[in-house]
């Protein structure tokens, strides 16, 4: 078994892609992609635009279909449709670029709606458990507004209290900072960052090097479709291998 002493040495298997190929019409996106995530891992997917980072990470609750290969979560494949994709979905938590927040309801009643509805969840007990979770995000005062009433940088951060809401085993997060004014980017990261260490499993598809750097464990790293390379974040950025991505940090880092 190749990895025995690395990163991931005696953790357990989460999410697995098998040999997953997607295109959009002629255009291969995702090219015979094998990945593992852990449990308790946080893995970063970075590479240029247009590399398939995105369109990996919504195969993975399904909200794209695939091609051929497989995909499981915590050991069952991925469902087509219905019921059993529903409740599997409620496994998967999932934080876009745009917030995706109800806007005709309240903070409150954004959070508190899954655990409800999909969970079958008591109103209070989703109540308690919202409020909890909006003060560990920084936002319990603004439970009862409505979202345009906030700034981005708390719409993202309910979002991401949204996704815990459901108690989900991973949380897919797809570009959650790029929509963002620069001044409230760190106050989402800065919840992201103590999801991590609080051992939360993530996929992060960022153009945050930083984030990289302080909370991965692993850094995936994209180009035309495929995983070019793979390697701890103090590796990937003082040492990487391929020509891609010395050529992309290259790039990124000078700045």
């Amino acid at each position: 078994m190749a990895d025995v002493d690395g990163p991931t040495a005696g953790m357990e298997p989460l999410v697995v892609l098998t040999g997953v190929n997607k295109h959009f019409g002629s255009l291969h996106v995702l090219q015979d992609i094998d990945l593992t995530v852990h449990r308790g891992e946080v893995v970063v997917v970075i590479g240029p635009s247009g590399s398939g980072k995105s369109t990996l990470c919504r195969t993975i609750n399904r909200l794209e279909t695939i091609d051929s290969g497989s995909i499981t979560i915590d050991g069952v494949p991925l469902p087509d449709e219905g019921r059993a994709l529903a409740r599997l979905r409620a496994d998967v938590g999932m934080v876009f670029q745009s917030f995706n927040l109800f806007a005709h309801k309240t903070v409150l009643e954004n959070v508190t709606l899954g655990p409800v509805k999909a969970k079958g969840m008591r109103k209070a007990e989703a109540t308690e458990l919202a409020t909890h979770l909006l003060e560990r995000v920084g936002v319990a005062d603004q439970a009862h507004k409505m979202p345009a009433q906030l700034s981005g940088g708390q719409q993202q951060r309910v979002a991401i209290a949204r996704a815990l809401a459901m108690r989900p085993k991973v949380i897919l997060f797809d570009e959650p900072t790029s929509a963002l004014d620069p001044e409230m980017i760190n106050e989402v990261l800065d919840v992201m960052v103590a999801l991590a260490k609080d051992g939360m499993t993530m996929v992060v598809v960022t153009h945050e090097m930083g984030f990289a750097r302080k909370a991965a464990n692993r850094v995936i790293f994209m180009a035309d479709g495929r995983i070019v390379e793979e390697a701890e974040p103090e590796t990937f950025f003082t040492a990487p291998r391929s020509e891609r991505a010395k050529d992309f940090l290259s790039k990124i880092l000078t700045h």
